[in-house]
């Protein structure tokens, strides 16, 4: 796992040039700011934007579909749970911990050769909107537990009642294919922008 962990870091890295002329072009009116301390990666702080005209701040999470280079999906993964030594764990959305205040989906990465990226698709998230809005939907936090709860062992796609799994979304469990057995909820990121959490940048 931690050479695949590398691997990953690695990509990131190689993807930073591209996101960064991305977000040069299309964010006029922000500066940003790279952030390398690990320490605060792991709170969720890939990104500082700052509003140049009112000094506002937003802390941004950079979230990277690097497994599926040179594909264009029409949904994301946001992490619900996941395992580490056979302990269920947190996943990032709900995480308390994280100071996310915006992801920053990178989806459709296309690749001419090794170690280079040419285009990608960004799509910014509000992170307390989107909560708020599965929350009036009845995808509450405690919610969604109590489903992974009663799913526990399954393996695969889940539909819920309070989402239409072919326009909106669904639950992912990892059971089989995944060291980490991750629960995701799955959402169409049409869907985000629909229901007004979500905003294409590129």
């Amino acid at each position: 796992m931690k050479s695949k962990f590398k691997a990953d870091l690695s990509k990131e890295k190689q993807l930073t040039p591209l996101l960064d002329s991305y977000y040069q072009k299309r964010l006029k009116h922000y500066g940003f700011e790279r952030v390398s301390h690990l320490k605060k990666q792991l709170q969720g702080i890939d990104l500082i934007l700052k509003d140049k005209q009112s000094d506002k701040q937003f802390i941004v999470d950079e979230k990277a579909q690097l497994d599926y280079v040179n594909e264009s999906l029409p949904t994301f993964a946001f992490e619900l749970f996941y395992q580490k030594n056979g302990i269920q764990k947190q996943g990032w959305l709900f995480d308390a911990s994280k100071k996310t205040q915006f992801y920053a989906l990178i989806t459709s990465i296309y690749s001419d050769e090794d170690g280079v990226f040419t285009s990608c698709n960004i799509t910014f998230v509000n992170r307390e909107k989107l909560i708020l809005r599965l929350e009036e939907i009845g995808l509450s936090r405690k919610h969604l537990e109590q489903l992974i709860f009663e799913n526990r062992g399954k393996h695969g796609k889940i539909n819920v009642n309070q989402l239409d799994a072919k326009t909106e979304g669904y639950l992912f469990f990892s059971t089989k294919n995944k060291a980490e057995k991750p629960v995701n909820l799955i959402l169409k990121l049409d869907y985000l922008e629909l229901i007004g959490v979500a905003k294409r940048l590129v």
